[in-house]
Protein backbone atom coordinates (compact mmCIF):
# COMPACT_ATOMS: atom_id res chain seq x y z
CA UNK A 1 0.00 0.00 0.00
CA UNK A 2 1.36 3.19 -0.84
CA UNK A 3 0.28 5.31 1.83
CA UNK A 4 2.67 2.85 4.39
CA UNK A 5 5.45 2.98 1.90
CA UNK A 6 5.80 6.62 2.01
CA UNK A 7 5.39 6.48 6.09
CA UNK A 8 7.83 4.12 6.23
CA UNK A 9 10.08 6.12 4.13
CA UNK A 10 9.77 8.79 6.86
CA UNK A 11 10.17 6.41 9.56
CA UNK A 12 13.70 4.90 8.26
CA UNK A 13 15.41 8.31 8.36
CA UNK A 14 13.52 9.29 12.05
CA UNK A 15 15.56 9.78 15.15
CA UNK A 16 13.52 10.24 17.94
CA UNK A 17 15.06 12.03 20.71
CA UNK A 18 15.83 10.49 23.77
CA UNK A 19 19.71 10.93 25.32
CA UNK A 20 22.36 12.24 22.49
CA UNK A 21 24.62 9.71 23.10
CA UNK A 22 25.34 7.07 26.11
CA UNK A 23 28.65 8.06 28.18
CA UNK A 24 30.60 5.19 26.36
CA UNK A 25 30.09 7.02 23.30
CA UNK A 26 27.56 3.87 22.06
CA UNK A 27 24.66 5.19 20.40
CA UNK A 28 21.09 3.28 21.93
CA UNK A 29 19.45 1.95 18.39
CA UNK A 30 16.21 0.16 18.28
CA UNK A 31 14.22 -1.14 15.21
CA UNK A 32 10.56 -1.61 14.28
CA UNK A 33 8.57 -3.51 11.54
CA UNK A 34 6.02 -0.74 11.18
CA UNK A 35 4.17 -2.99 8.05
CA UNK A 36 3.48 -5.49 10.23
CA UNK A 37 2.34 -3.28 13.13
CA UNK A 38 -0.10 -2.07 10.91
CA UNK A 39 -0.91 -5.46 9.61
CA UNK A 40 -1.43 -7.01 12.87
CA UNK A 41 -3.09 -4.04 14.89
CA UNK A 42 -6.86 -5.22 15.76
CA UNK A 43 -7.87 -1.38 14.18
CA UNK A 44 -6.30 -2.02 11.07
CA UNK A 45 -8.85 -5.42 10.81
CA UNK A 46 -11.87 -3.20 11.88
CA UNK A 47 -11.52 -0.62 9.98
CA UNK A 48 -11.25 -3.14 7.18
CA UNK A 49 -14.08 -5.18 7.47
CA UNK A 50 -16.06 -1.84 7.97
CA UNK A 51 -14.62 -0.54 4.33
CA UNK A 52 -15.84 -4.35 2.94
CA UNK A 53 -19.72 -3.74 4.46
CA UNK A 54 -19.92 -0.62 2.49
CA UNK A 55 -18.30 -1.75 -0.57
CA UNK A 56 -20.88 -4.82 -0.47
CA UNK A 57 -23.90 -2.06 -0.22
CA UNK A 58 -22.43 0.03 -3.36
CA UNK A 59 -22.13 -3.20 -5.55
CA UNK A 60 -25.89 -4.13 -4.13
CA UNK A 61 -27.25 -0.91 -4.99
CA UNK A 62 -25.18 -0.87 -8.40
CA UNK A 63 -27.07 -4.07 -9.14
CA UNK A 64 -29.75 -3.18 -8.77
CA UNK A 65 -29.83 -0.21 -10.78
CA UNK A 66 -28.15 -2.52 -13.34
CA UNK A 67 -31.25 -4.85 -12.89
CA UNK A 68 -33.58 -1.91 -13.59
CA UNK A 69 -31.96 -0.87 -17.02
CA UNK A 70 -31.97 -5.03 -17.94
CA UNK A 71 -35.78 -4.79 -17.76
CA UNK A 72 -36.42 -1.70 -19.82
CA UNK A 73 -33.38 -3.23 -22.34
CA UNK A 74 -35.88 -6.74 -22.59
CA UNK A 75 -38.78 -3.83 -23.70
CA UNK A 76 -36.89 -2.06 -26.03
CA UNK A 77 -35.98 -5.35 -27.37
CA UNK A 78 -39.67 -6.83 -27.58
CA UNK A 79 -40.50 -3.58 -29.30
CA UNK A 80 -38.08 -3.74 -31.77
CA UNK A 81 -39.68 -7.53 -33.07
CA UNK A 82 -42.97 -5.53 -33.73
CA UNK A 83 -41.18 -2.98 -35.31
CA UNK A 84 -39.70 -5.93 -37.76
CA UNK A 85 -43.42 -7.90 -37.56
CA UNK A 86 -44.75 -7.29 -41.01
CA UNK A 87 -48.30 -8.27 -39.96
CA UNK A 88 -48.68 -4.92 -37.83
CA UNK A 89 -50.18 -2.35 -38.94
CA UNK A 90 -47.79 0.55 -39.90
CA UNK A 91 -49.99 3.18 -37.36
CA UNK A 92 -49.17 0.73 -34.75
CA UNK A 93 -45.80 0.57 -35.54
CA UNK A 94 -45.29 4.52 -35.43
CA UNK A 95 -46.79 4.51 -31.44
CA UNK A 96 -44.46 1.65 -30.83
CA UNK A 97 -41.07 3.35 -32.62
CA UNK A 98 -42.30 6.46 -29.87
CA UNK A 99 -42.20 4.95 -26.95
CA UNK A 100 -39.35 2.59 -27.93
CA UNK A 101 -37.32 6.00 -28.41
CA UNK A 102 -38.57 7.46 -25.10
CA UNK A 103 -37.52 4.11 -23.25
CA UNK A 104 -34.18 3.57 -25.11
CA UNK A 105 -33.24 7.69 -23.91
CA UNK A 106 -34.44 6.70 -20.25
CA UNK A 107 -32.43 3.59 -20.37
CA UNK A 108 -29.28 5.72 -21.52
CA UNK A 109 -30.14 8.56 -18.45
CA UNK A 110 -30.48 5.53 -16.07
CA UNK A 111 -27.32 3.90 -16.95
CA UNK A 112 -25.49 7.27 -17.02
CA UNK A 113 -26.71 8.21 -13.53
CA UNK A 114 -25.71 4.83 -12.47
CA UNK A 115 -22.16 4.90 -13.38
CA UNK A 116 -21.63 7.95 -12.12
CA UNK A 117 -23.34 6.79 -9.01
CA UNK A 118 -20.42 4.25 -8.65
CA UNK A 119 -17.57 6.32 -9.63
CA UNK A 120 -19.04 9.18 -6.77
CA UNK A 121 -19.59 6.30 -4.48
CA UNK A 122 -16.02 4.32 -4.85
CA UNK A 123 -14.05 7.89 -4.73
CA UNK A 124 -15.94 8.84 -1.23
CA UNK A 125 -15.27 4.86 0.30
CA UNK A 126 -11.00 5.29 -1.08
CA UNK A 127 -10.88 8.85 0.71
CA UNK A 128 -12.67 7.50 3.88
CA UNK A 129 -10.48 4.13 3.70
CA UNK A 130 -7.05 6.86 3.14
CA UNK A 131 -8.22 9.00 6.28
CA UNK A 132 -8.82 5.61 8.04
CA UNK A 133 -5.47 3.97 7.06
CA UNK A 134 -3.62 7.29 8.03
CA UNK A 135 -5.40 7.70 11.72
CA UNK A 136 -4.18 4.38 12.33
CA UNK A 137 -0.48 4.98 11.21
CA UNK A 138 -0.56 8.31 13.62
CA UNK A 139 -1.47 5.77 16.45
CA UNK A 140 1.35 3.77 15.99
CA UNK A 141 4.14 6.68 14.90
CA UNK A 142 3.31 7.74 18.44
CA UNK A 143 3.09 4.51 20.53
CA UNK A 144 6.78 4.48 18.59
CA UNK A 145 7.83 7.66 19.37
CA UNK A 146 6.54 7.25 23.20
CA UNK A 147 8.12 3.85 23.89
CA UNK A 148 11.67 5.56 22.25
CA UNK A 149 11.21 8.31 24.92
CA UNK A 150 10.59 6.01 27.33
CA UNK A 151 13.15 3.22 26.89
CA UNK A 152 15.67 6.27 26.14
CA UNK A 153 16.71 5.22 22.28
CA UNK A 154 18.70 7.03 20.08
CA UNK A 155 17.09 5.95 17.09
CA UNK A 156 13.82 4.10 15.90
CA UNK A 157 14.50 2.60 12.23
CA UNK A 158 11.50 1.07 10.60
CA UNK A 159 12.92 -2.18 9.20
CA UNK A 160 10.35 -2.80 6.26
CA UNK A 161 10.94 0.69 4.50
CA UNK A 162 12.27 -0.04 1.26
CA UNK A 163 14.01 2.00 -1.35
CA UNK A 164 12.76 3.06 -4.96
CA UNK A 165 13.93 -0.58 -6.08
CA UNK A 166 12.50 -2.25 -3.52
CA UNK A 167 15.42 -3.19 -1.51
CA UNK A 168 15.16 -2.70 2.61
CA UNK A 169 17.25 0.53 3.37
CA UNK A 170 18.84 -1.91 6.74
CA UNK A 171 20.32 -4.91 5.30
CA UNK A 172 21.97 -4.92 9.13
CA UNK A 173 21.59 -3.29 11.90
CA UNK A 174 24.40 -4.28 14.89
CA UNK A 175 23.34 -4.45 18.79
CA UNK A 176 20.16 -2.71 17.85
CA UNK A 177 16.53 -3.80 20.13
CA UNK A 178 13.37 -4.96 18.34
CA UNK A 179 11.03 -3.20 19.88
CA UNK A 180 8.06 -4.89 17.45
CA UNK A 181 6.61 -7.65 19.49
CA UNK A 182 6.43 -5.14 22.49
CA UNK A 183 4.72 -2.36 20.30
CA UNK A 184 2.18 -5.24 18.61
CA UNK A 185 1.38 -6.44 22.23
CA UNK A 186 0.54 -2.60 23.21
CA UNK A 187 -1.66 -2.16 20.67
CA UNK A 188 -4.18 -5.37 20.57
CA UNK A 189 -3.86 -4.79 24.84
CA UNK A 190 -7.77 -3.94 24.48
CA UNK A 191 -8.64 -5.82 21.63
CA UNK A 192 -11.79 -7.63 21.03
CA UNK A 193 -11.30 -11.51 22.27
CA UNK A 194 -12.40 -12.63 18.46
CA UNK A 195 -9.98 -10.17 16.60
CA UNK A 196 -7.09 -10.57 19.36
CA UNK A 197 -4.18 -12.75 17.79
CA UNK A 198 -2.12 -15.26 19.33
CA UNK A 199 -0.27 -14.15 22.17
CA UNK A 200 2.42 -17.30 22.54
CA UNK A 201 5.93 -16.62 21.87
CA UNK A 202 5.26 -12.68 21.99
CA UNK A 203 8.93 -11.68 24.64
CA UNK A 204 7.83 -9.45 27.86
CA UNK A 205 10.43 -7.14 26.98
CA UNK A 206 12.19 -6.23 23.42
CA UNK A 207 15.06 -9.08 21.83
CA UNK A 208 17.73 -7.76 20.04
CA UNK A 209 17.49 -7.83 16.51
CA UNK A 210 18.88 -10.80 14.35
CA UNK A 211 18.33 -9.76 11.28
CA UNK A 212 21.21 -9.33 8.85
CA UNK A 213 24.14 -11.38 6.72
CA UNK A 214 26.95 -13.11 8.60
CA UNK A 215 26.03 -13.60 11.98
CA UNK A 216 26.70 -17.78 11.85
CA UNK A 217 23.11 -18.73 12.78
Amino acid sequence: MTIIRRISALFAALALCGSAVAQEGKLKIATVDMQQLFKEYFRTGEAQKEINVERALIQKQNSDRLGSIRELDTQLQNMRKQLEDPTIAQSKKEAVYNEWNVKQQEGIALDRERREFLTRRNQLLNEKMVQRMKGILEEIRKLVEEKAKAEDYDYVFDKSGLSTSQVPFFLYTKDATDITAVLLKELNKDAPAESKPATEGIPTSETPATEGAGDGK
